[in-house]
């Protein structure tokens, strides 16, 4: 479980705010992310509050050139040294958050954040030419502003004095946006991900996986994001996967110039590896998601399939009386067919759209015929 913490007696400030609308017991902070790596600063106290937490007052530290920065390090050591309740027990620091363990059975994550005014950055957002997700939700996200989390580029100079921006209710936002499909491919990615490739840290995370799904949300028509295209959306996810471990490289949603691969501490055999199963998945087509074991359990051991193999038949048998009972009261009536009927035309309409269910299914479930016609003729005999 996540606690987020998000300290309002702070205000973080891009580098033009000004900062005199903000009261004075407000401690104010000036973001300087020139020679920062993308989506990290550092925070340059502007003004002291006249009230301000312990915690924030003694993690700053001295830039060398007396002025005086907010050092992420110092922050999260400092909460970190907070009294634990009876009972709690507290583990070793994990990026920005301090994990501990409530009466041995409930693990939280406590992350202490600070507020970020930063239009500049989310402006520049707004701007993109999309498809998803829709104005309104987009005003929203912008906002619902930034926050900035006590963790540093790993390997930068800075990183004990870097910041990290985050959009946490800006992104639950857009997860809110999706719709049903790009839902499900969230869902079954993440699957993927504890199913199949086992990571053994977070060389690939549910971030990275909901990154994807936003861009693919973003780049392409809403009205192909339908209940039929799960499985092919699915397979673009996965390429785009298949693309970011080859080339170590997905850029932040939020902030593309940041990118997500660069501090994922992906080896070299854990790649090779990772590229090949994904390549695999690929080119089994849809009964990829035959591995993982919730589905298959789903679709092979549970009676349901043959429920819903039964309903379609008996929907084709019914489909086709209809049409052949059209057809046959054209001929009584020596009336050549027409073909245009806007009545014939929904028949054959909606027995290819069960048809096409028909097939997907028996493709998931390992079958190499692929002939509508041959299978629509089976279904009939």
């Amino acid at each position: 479980m996540g606690v987020l913490s998000v300290h309002n007696g702070v205000i973080c400030l891009e580098d033009d705010i000004n900062s005199s609308a903000f009261p004075g017991e407000i401690t104010v902070l000036r973001s300087l992310s020139r020679r920062s790596y993308h989506g990290h600063c550092r925070l340059l106290l502007e003004r002291r509050g006249t009230t301000i937490l312990r915690q924030v007052n003694d993690a700053f530290c001295d830039d060398g050139y007396g002025r005086e920065l907010l050092s992420s390090d110092l922050y999260v050591n400092i909460w970190s040294n907070i009294d634990l309740n009876e009972g709690e027990v507290r583990h070793e620091r994990a990026g920005p958050s301090n994990p501990a363990t409530a009466i041995g059975l409930l693990h939280f994550d406590s992350v202490y954040a600070l507020r970020y005014y930063c239009p500049n950055i989310l402006s520049k957002w707004a701007a993109r030419p999309r498809h998803w997700p829709p104005p309104e939700a987009v005003q929203r996200v912008v906002s619902l502003g930034a926050i900035l989390t006590p963790v540093g580029f790993k390997g930068s100079e800075y990183q004990h004095v870097e910041w990290r921006v985050c959009f946490n209710d800006g992104e639950m936002e857009l997860i809110s946006n999706l719709n049903d499909t790009q839902t499900k491919v969230y869902v079954l990615l993440k699957m993927i991900k504890n199913d199949v490739l086992h990571p053994r840290k977070k060389e690939v995370s549910s971030y990275t996986l909901k990154n994807i799904v936003l861009w693919m949300a973003e780049n392409n028509p809403q009205a192909s994001f339908h209940k039929k295209s799960i499985l092919q959306w699915l397979h673009e996810a996965l390429v785009a996967l298949r693309v970011a471990l080859i080339t170590l490289e997905l850029p932040y949603y939020m902030i593309p110039e940041r990118n997500l691969m660069a501090t994922s501490g992906l080896d070299r055999e854990q790649q090779r590896t990772w590229i090949s199963t994904i390549t695999d998945m690929l080119n089994e087509g849809p009964k990829m998601i035959l591995r993982l074991p919730k589905i298959r359990k789903a679709l092979i051991a549970h009676p349901e399939p043959f429920r819903w193999y039964s309903g379609r038949r008996i929907e084709l048998e019914l489909l086709q009386l209809v049409h052949l009972h059209r057809v046959a009261i054209r001929m009584v009536e020596n009336v050549e067919v027409d073909h245009t009927d806007a009545i014939l035309q929904a028949l054959t309409r909606r027995r290819n759209e069960v048809m096409t269910d028909v097939c997907v299914r028996m493709r998931m479930e390992g079958s190499q015929v692929i002939n509508a016609g041959a299978i629509f003729l089976r279904i009939m005999m």
